[in-house]
């Protein structure tokens, strides 16, 4: 059965009222199970454990990736295997679409884990307790999926807007909930399945072959690899750039394939630029500033707190450009936005919809908590606190309206918007900027990505209601795996982060951005102070040239900046899987091969398969060095 949708000119002419009295009569499923204990466990069981993947991911490279669609096919493979077992029965689609959202809460709400609390963290020298981070972060999501259903009914309802990430959810979960003979998109459900097994099977083996540690209490150290592939090359020379040697600049090469994963789902452009900017900063600038003794030593954290001002400066700039440079999203975010009703109708979706006092009553008591806990917990004053709250609803609005009609959620934007605000608020109060900062910037994003889980629901008939608890649970779920791992991964250690193993380039930026803000760039080294001149002058025109160009010029600013905050080591890895994949959907054209089939059709899932196998056990075995070797 095919997804039925509104015809664009039923969306520019019909009144909110007809769509909805059409979406009841065509779309919607009725009492067909889709949120139930089953559905709820089982998005609670793999949400908690993929929130890990996004974990791993954000701290390697400063991005979260979405869990949704990776959690659809585990859950549609499982309950396959259930069936045939004959110990139960298939989900059925509206039940995989209930854990989908629950599943991509708990994904969502890892990101101040990587951004705003451990920047809070390096700049106070100031462990933050556990608890008080899993509370927090639980406020956070929670608040944004308060932002997000009020919204539901304007951007999704109404403006029909695409969210074409969640659209394409939507589509996934239609083929593989086919009626059985339908073009044999159930076989093909099961193909999925399989390659997303196969990636996480290979990359979880290497993950483990290349941990010394692990191989020798498993006493098979003879099948071990090593870590890095250069490894061989040191056991007869070391290559050096004046005077400093290549590892010791991140020059490596890792035999890990997560980051390479990574990179095939970032496309070529973002390939090109990472090497490109990686080769400049570790091969010409690094070692040059540390043999002249700008840099002070060589290690990752010495040469990244020179590079992320050039870095930094470039994506803040580049991204505000294209941000300021797009009024639509400004026009369509509050275009009739205060318009009044002039025939108030009974809303026909009222028995289904979250009910708007939720959001009424919600906001304002949980805003009130996190006001008065960041007070007592992170010293930003009450009025820092309380301008976060409607800032919120500002920056919520034009994040919506980005993501729905092009799938990006513009974060590094307002990110720096939202620090930028708090810098003449508060000025000189670096903890205030980032953590009364990070409640707008959070919390915006986590409401315009739920909305983009919402959208499947709306497309197959699901009850938004049900859609708002699992949600909910799927924050739980997160907070409950993935904060205990995160305090466990660098167990209090504020020297591991920012570290080469624990590079968390988000945090270095935020922290970066609110230092500048507030002490201002002259505190900085000659050198850096011209680095962060430079890169914000060339973000702006790198920006301007792709606009110009409709995308074709082959750098972006963003893969170009990031290079200088990440190791070596990974943009080589994530440029090697851009181009690999890109060179794939090349070299195989044949629709009907199988390598065009897991390589081009199933790119993405095979690449989710591998972050996720690699990262959960990556996560494990960061866990076993820290608590079982270390003893």
């Amino acid at each position: 059965m095919q997804i039925k949708e509104l015809t664009d000119e039923q969306v520019r002419t019909w009144t909110l009222e007809q769509k909805d009295e059409w979406w009841l009569k065509n779309v919607y499923r009725g009492d067909m199970p889709q949120l139930n204990l089953r559905s709820a466990l089982t998005g609670m069981f793999l949400g908690g454990v993929l929130s890990l993947t996004n974990l791993y991911v954000g701290i390697k490279t400063g991005w979260t990736l979405g869990v949704g669609i990776s959690s659809v096919i585990l859950s549609f493979a499982m309950f396959k295997a259930i069936s045939k077992l004959k110990i139960g029965k298939e989900m059925t689609i509206l039940e995989n679409n209930a854990m989908q959202s629950v599943a991509t809460s708990a994904g969502y709400m890892t990101a101040p884990l990587i951004s705003a609390i451990p920047a809070y963290m390096l700049v106070t020298g100031k462990v933050v307790s556990m608890w008080h981070t899993m509370i927090w972060i639980i406020l956070l999501s929670i608040l944004g999926v308060l932002y997000a259903f009020p919204l539901k009914k304007r951007f999704i309802n109404e403006e029909q807007l695409p969210f074409p990430e969640g659209y394409a959810a939507g589509v996934v979960l239609q083929n593989l909930h086919a009626d059985e003979g339908d073009s044999g998109k159930k076989s093909d459900g099961l193909f999925k399945a399989k390659i997303l097994g196969y990636g996480a099977a290979v990359s979880a083996l290497l993950e483990t072959l290349r941990n010394e540690n692990v191989m020798t209490a498993l006493k098979v150290p003879f099948l071990s690899i090593p870590e890095y592939w250069d490894d061989f090359m040191y056991k007869f020379v070391t290559p050096t750039l004046w005077g400093t040697p290549l590892k010791s600049l991140t020059i490596r090469f890792e035999t890990s394939i997560v980051m390479m994963a990574t990179g095939g789902l970032m496309g070529i452009k973002t390939g090109v630029s990472l090497i490109l900017g990686a080769f400049v900063n570790y091969f010409v600038l690094a070692p040059y500033l540390i043999h002249v003794g700008v840099i002070p030593e060589a290690k990752f954290k010495a040469i990244t707190m020179w590079g992320l001002w050039f870095g930094a400066a470039m994506m803040t700039t580049s991204s505000l450009y294209s941000f300021f440079s797009k009024p639509q999203v400004f026009a369509e975010a509050f275009k009739n936005l205060f318009k009044a009703k002039k025939d108030k109708k009974v809303d026909v979706l009222q028995a289904i919809e979250l009910p708007g006092i939720v959001s009424f009553i919600g906001i304002p008591i949980v805003g009130a908590i996190m006001v008065y806990l960041g007070h007592q917990w992170f010293d930003f004053g009450y009025f820092e606190g309380m301008l976060a709250i409607p800032l919120v609803f500002f920056f919520t609005l034009i994040a919506v309206t980005s993501t729905g009609l092009t799938s990006i959620t513009p974060g590094g934007a307002l990110g720096k918007l939202t620090q930028l605000t708090y810098s003449a608020v508060s000025k000189g109060n670096v903890s205030s900027n980032i953590m009364a900062a990070g409640i707008t910037s959070e919390v915006s994003l986590n409401a315009s990505n739920l909305l983009m889980d919402i959208k499947p629901g709306y497309m197959l008939g699901a009850k938004p209601r049900q859609q708002a608890v699992g949600h909910v649970l799927g924050i739980f779920a997160g907070a409950l795996v993935a904060v205990p791992v995160y305090y466990m991964i660098f167990h209090g250690d504020l020297s591991l982060l920012t570290s080469e193993k624990l590079p968390m380039p988000g945090a270095t930026i935020w922290r970066a951005v609110a230092e500048a803000l507030t002490k201002g760039l002259s505190t900085l080294h000659p050198t850096a102070q011209v680095a962060a001149v430079v890169g914000a002058v060339l973000g702006i025109v790198l920006e301007v040239t792709n606009i110009r160009s409709k995308g074709k010029f082959p750098l972006s600013a963003m893969g170009l900046g990031l290079a200088f905050v990440l190791p070596f080591t990974d943009s080589i890895a994530m440029s090697t899987g851009a181009f690999l994949f890109w060179y794939f959907e090349r070299r195989f054209k044949d629709r009907e091969t199988t390598l065009h089939k897991v390589f081009v059709e199933n790119s993405e899932t095979l690449c989710a398969g591998v972050i996720a196998g690699g990262s959960i056990i990556g996560i494990i075995l960061i866990l076993l060095e820290n608590v079982v070797f270390a003893k």
